[in-house]
């Protein structure tokens, strides 16, 4: 193992590079340097450190370089603190537009409510725990999605050597169905509440906002002036396939909104309270109404994509409108769980001209 050096412009700093051969990229820097002529006494403690530090360097890197095709990993290569692994692989892999695998980094530290577990603390049972903490915690999808990546991280560990068999192999994700089914607005209740008074009217169209794109409330209370090009809304959605952000073409209210908050300030299209106020607000709206329903922030996102399936809208439609990458959502959660007129549907069934006679009371 061979290292080079080089001297910056100015000639006072010499850096240590790697040589592992004279192709593109095969040069790496250590990221360690020497004072080329030490002035003081510092500068010759730092050359003396930073020249023994070089050495346990490159000692590590001739490890590597011998261990490569055998089953043994340096144990330089092992993080004490797993919370530091999960972190650096949350770094990472982390995409644009989705936080689950920040967020299962988030509640794991929550679970387990210390800055540091050893690879050796993670076991089978704490994933169990892991797993119930999440149930217990959420509903709908959401814990099988943390624990969904938390998996991903303990894959990915496992295939690093931290653990010679996978702690979560037997440990399967789990959703929660929500015991409450969900609410959602018919196109009569769309119209009431574009005609109904709200004591915030920067709440009001907001949500209306998401009934007529689909976005999540995290989504609409980031969302920039910046984002909206004319008719078109670029979301901060990362499509998995293209690489690209998913684009709206905004519906002719949506749009009428838009322009009414153009004027904002900071830059932000609409400024929001909490989610706790803002659903607070909906309640009081909705009271002002004969829309006799439990209505949260979530469910201007559901309804979005129930009247876009009533209409016949196909679902990889609806998918990409909703930024998903599969269908698979929208036939599992963005669905009508109860018909929307009862007598209507149940008339469609053939009923003859002239009843049998066992039917003539």
């Amino acid at each position: 193992m061979n290292l080079l050096k080089r001297k910056n412009a100015k000639g006072d700093k010499t850096y240590y590079y790697y040589d592992f051969g004279r192709s593109k990229g095969q040069r790496p820097a250590t990221g360690i340097f020497v004072y080329t002529r030490p002035k003081d006494q510092t500068q010759k403690n730092h050359n003396k450190q930073a020249l023994a530090l070089l050495e346990v360097k490159k000692s590590q890197a001739i490890i590597e370089q011998q261990s490569i095709g055998t089953a043994y990993i340096p144990p330089h290569k092992f993080k004490d603190n797993f919370l530091d692994y999960y972190e650096e692989y949350v770094n990472t892999h982390r995409r644009d537009g989705n936080r689950h695998l920040q967020n299962s980094l988030t509640q794991f530290r929550l679970f387990l409510d210390t800055k540091f577990i050893s690879p050796v603390d993670i076991t089978e049972v704490l994933c169990k725990n892991f797993r119930r903490y999440l149930l217990d915690k959420y509903t709908g999808e959401t814990p099988s999605d943390y624990y969904t990546r938390f998996k991903w991280v303990l894959a990915a560990a496992t295939s690093d050597g931290y653990f010679r068999v996978n702690p979560t192999e037997k440990v399967a994700a789990k959703s929660n169905p929500s015991v409450r089914l969900k609410e959602h607005l018919e196109v009569s209740e769309y119209l009431e509440l574009l005609n109904t008074p709200c004591t915030n009217e920067e709440v009001k169209d907001a949500f209306i906002f998401c009934c007529y794109t689909g976005l999540r409330w995290v989504d609409v209370k980031q969302l920039r002036i910046e984002q909206i090009n004319g008719p078109t809304l670029t979301t901060r959605i990362i499509q998995a396939k293209t690489g690209l952000p998913v684009t709206l073409t905004l519906h002719p209210i949506a749009h009428i909104i838009v322009n009414k908050r153009r004027e904002s300030a900071t830059g932000l299209l609409f400024r929001l309270p909490t989610a706790d106020g803002a659903n607070k607000v909906l309640a009081k709206w909705f009271s002002a109404t004969k829309i006799d329903k439990y209505i949260t922030w979530s469910c201007a996102r559901l309804s979005f994509a129930i009247l876009l399936k009533d209409k016949l809208v196909d679902d990889p439609t609806i998918a990409y409108l909703m930024g998903h990458s599969t269908t698979k959502q929208i036939q599992k959660t963005y669905k009508r769980h109860r018909p929307a007129d009862q007598q209507t549907t149940i008339g469609q069934l053939p009923t003859p001209e002239l009843l049998p006679y066992f039917l003539n009371i």
